[in-house]
């Protein structure tokens, strides 16, 4: 019943913003899917829908890397983006996630550099709109300035979160926070992920990816199957978790 449900809300996330992209009346119902620009008045956010484009973007589609200049900002509606650390030997640490609670690509100054990369996770829908854009509608002030300096500090918590994780955590509990923070973004309890993924972004090795979420496994809390974990009881991987997760 609990997949059944958020499928189906899923594909009316999808049918409404289809729709919205080829219907020439201004209808909001596909932008309010992102948080961020549902918390603008009705006024503010038909101000910015003109310059807001519904673009697709599929897993694994690089929105900008480190030292890009930031063409674009990107309101996620149904997708999920990683943000990444990537060291010169072309490792990679995910340092931060944003899903429909937010914005990525944000830059308050036209010669500002991306200090990170953000791939697309999980394929979806995004409003694109041009960084100067949304630079001019900050200075402005209002709602919309409040909303992203609010984010802006969500995300700097969530780094400190991540970082205290990595230092103190075990990776069984980075692992249910890994997952949990996911779930937050997600329109359903199942997720497309694989190990090697998981690995990669916690900079842990396989095996140990392996083994900790066999252990969820056999204790209910998830079910793995290749590139799918579906999140059985989520009330337990956040006591899993502990200290190393904080809801969104």
């Amino acid at each position: 019943m609990y997949q059944a449900t958020h499928t189906a809300v899923a594909q009316d996330v999808v049918r409404s913003m289809q729709a919205e992209a080829s219907a020439p009346a201004i209808s909001l119902t596909g932008a309010q899917q992102n948080e961020l620009l549902r918390a603008l008045s009705r006024e503010e956010l038909i101000a910015l829908f003109e310059h807001l484009e519904l673009v697709p973007l599929a897993a694994g589609k690089h929105l900008f890397d480190f030292g890009d200049k930031m063409e674009y900002a990107y309101f996620p509606t149904n997708a999920i983006v990683s943000l990444q650390f990537v060291t010169e030997d072309g490792g990679a640490a995910e340092i931060g996630v944003v899903g429909r609670e937010g914005v990525v690509g944000v830059s308050m100054y036209e010669t500002e550099r991306a200090n990170c990369s953000a791939v697309v996770h999980c394929a979806g829908y995004g409003y694109r709109i041009k960084a100067s854009v949304l630079r001019s509608a900050f200075f402005d002030g209002g709602a919309l300035a409040r909303q992203l300096m609010r984010h802006t500090s969500a995300l700097f918590a969530q780094l400190a979160q991540t970082v205290a994780g990595a230092r103190h955590g075990s990776i069984e509990q980075r692992l249910c926070r890994w997952l949990l923070e996911r779930l937050d973004r997600s329109l359903s309890n199942e997720l497309k992920v694989t190990q090697e993924m998981i690995a990669n972004m916690l900079g842990v090795r396989r095996e140990s990816i392996t083994c900790c979420a066999g252990k969820l496994q056999e204790e209910g809390m998830i079910e793995y199957r290749r590139g799918t974990v579906v999140v059985l009881d989520r009330s337990a991987m956040e006591r899993r978790a502990g200290g190393c997760y904080v809801p969104a």
